[in-house]
């Protein structure tokens, strides 16, 4: 059984960005289109083990900091050189107000 774990308030995210989320010793993304829709992956790249809260999100993709690598929020593909491995996704919702993250 997978379970429901709050992220963040939802205003907590802007429009097209990103944050961190710690949960159980494992780092997650938390990330915000523009349409107020809110998707949830692995927070770590899947090259270099860099926390992608501190990359660059433009439209549904979110961009490394280290080596610019970069993969589809939505749907984790990794979108070329030098990430290969694609990331990790989670179903995410909102609830009165807050982010809730199905970990499982």
């Amino acid at each position: 059984m997978s379970d429901w774990v709050e992220a963040c308030a939802a205003d907590d995210i802007d429009e097209e960005d990103v944050m961190r989320f710690d949960h159980g010793g494992r780092t997650f993304a938390i990330y915000r289109s523009p349409d107020d829709e809110y998707f949830a992956t692995d927070g770590l790249c899947t090259h270099e083990k860099v926390h992608l809260a501190d990359g660059l999100v433009m439209d549904d993709i979110i961009e490394c900091p280290k080596h610019n690598g970069r993969f589809n929020y939505k749907t984790g593909a990794a979108r070329g050189a030098p990430v290969c491995v694609n990331l990790k996704t989670y179903a995410a919702k909102v609830d009165a107000g807050k982010v809730l993250v199905q970990i499982g």
